[in-house]
């Protein structure tokens, strides 16, 4: 089988499936599903029936194909919220706001949205603060900009043309193609700024945290007032963010390879 997974159990098909489907660019038919994963196209049928019945799965407006429903979105939202708030985690959270000096936030991305799953302030609220729950647009912020360097350009330019760029501030960028021109730039440089674009006042930046594969799992961020940080000294916390997002990311690869000893021992 493609996968190398064992799919005789329906549980295991299951999950193949929704494995399959998320891993995908595009949407799928169910005939590519059970070509890739070698089951009978009516279990496949059966299968992906059962999983859109229960929004896991929906089907690409206007086709028969298949891609990630908003339960599981939701569902995967949720998960990578909670991995990030375990207290090794956190740890690091709370030592890059100390080292920094400033609130710092992990967010991730959620039905178009960045939600906001953990966050440490070391000074009194002077500014907007990205609470755990709170959510805020893509295109302004750096945590969403990072999201959006990192799609396909296709993907990129379709999502963004998509999205409803409302003026939050006099800098909120609310052309798709000077969005665009910031968002290969993001990509190139692997981090992103954010200049009073969703709060008048408010500077930020943001750098991915990644997946042993390279996928991108969250970000790691500040926000600071203005008064107190310019737009063009926020480049000094960009070092100090890269180090904790690395640490965030090898315990997430460690974690990996504990449950991989524990399978095998």
């Amino acid at each position: 089988m493609n996968q190398g997974t064992n799919t005789d159990a329906p549980l295991d098909r299951t999950f193949a499936i929704l494995g399959f489907v998320a891993g995908q660019l595009k949407a799928v038919t169910a005939a590519d599903i059970a070509k890739s994963l070698d089951l009978p196209l009516p279990t496949a049928h059966r299968l992906i029936s059962n999983l859109e019945s229960r929004g896991l799965l929906q089907r690409a407006a206007g086709t028969k194909r298949f891609l990630v429903g908003n339960n599981l979105v939701v569902l995967a939202a949720k998960t990578i919220g909670s991995a990030f708030r375990t207290a090794r985690r956190h740890a690091v959270l709370q030592n890059v706001a100390a080292a920094i000096g400033e609130q710092c936030e992990i967010g991730i991305v959620r039905n178009n949205a960045v939600v906001y799953v953990d966050s440490v302030r070391t000074k009194a609220p002077q500014a907007l603060q990205f609470d755990p729950g709170h959510s805020a647009p893509l295109y302004c912020t750096s945590t969403g900009k990072i999201y959006l360097s990192m799609l396909p350009a296709k993907s990129r330019g379709q999502l963004v043309r998509s999205l409803k760029l409302e003026q939050h501030t006099d800098r909120t960028i609310t052309d798709p193609d000077m969005l665009l021109a910031v968002l290969e730039t993001t990509r190139n440089e692997g981090w992103a700024r954010t200049n009073e674009e969703f709060v008048k006042g408010v500077v930020g930046c943001a750098v991915p945290i990644l997946a042993p594969g390279g996928a991108l799992i969250a970000c790691l961020g500040v926000s600071v007032p203005v008064a107190r940080v310019s737009f063009e000294e926020l480049q000094h916390f960009r070092e100090p963010l890269t180090r904790a997002a690395e640490l965030l990311s090898d315990t997430i690869i460690e974690a990996s390879a504990d449950f991989s000893d524990e399978e095998t021992s």
